[in-house]
């Protein structure tokens, strides 16, 4: 039963670290990377479409993306939902999309590594609530006598190493995404 338990925080916990990196990936830096127009949706006859399903996204070369609709019809609606994006993106029409990102200033690059230490925050929270609701569980096991004191504090110990392991982990993906912010 314990164990049950402990693999389905584990596992809500995997999930708070793979919505982090999500933002992360969403966090400007100075280079081209194609999921910083990951949350861009296109008006596509109608209804709104994610970018990736109405066009290809590459990096043409470290500051430049290159953003190529499979119908040329789809080039100004493409071009609109970049500007509207709310990403300070301006990308450049032809055939295809150029979007040249803009160089970061200090200020910027400040701006950034806040969004990125909120989002941390988030998962930290996230993970500690977990760990919250697996303690309760194990609390409920000890209530209803199916284990004991000493597996109650055994199971209370493991879940805080689990615990540990994630915010650690959290730590760690901050730490690069701000050196990685802050590389000029």
């Amino acid at each position: 039963m314990i164990k049950e338990i402990k693999q389905d925080g584990e596992a809500r916990m995997q999930k708070t670290i793979e919505a982090l990196e999500n933002a992360f990936s969403k966090v400007r830096t100075g280079r081209a990377h194609p999921g910083m127009l990951s949350g861009v949706t296109v008006s596509y006859y109608g209804a709104d479409t994610p970018l990736n399903q109405v066009a290809s996204v590459n990096v043409e070369d470290s500051r430049t993306l290159l953003v190529q609709p499979f119908d040329r019809s789809m080039v100004q609606a493409v071009d609109k939902a970049i500007r509207e994006a709310d990403l300070g993106l301006n990308p450049m029409t032809a055939d295809v999309i150029r979007v040249p990102m803009p160089a970061l200033t200090e200020e910027t690059r400040r701006d950034m590594q806040k969004l990125a230490r909120a989002e941390a925050e988030n998962s930290r929270v996230s993970v500690r609530n977990i760990r919250r609701d697996m303690l309760n569980d194990v609390k409920d096991l000890a209530k209803e006598k199916e284990i004991s004191e000493d597996e109650e504090r055994r199971a209370g110990d493991d879940i805080q190493k689990i615990t540990d392991k994630f915010i650690e982990t959290i730590d760690k993906k901050l730490e690069s995404k701000e050196t990685e912010l802050m590389a000029v």
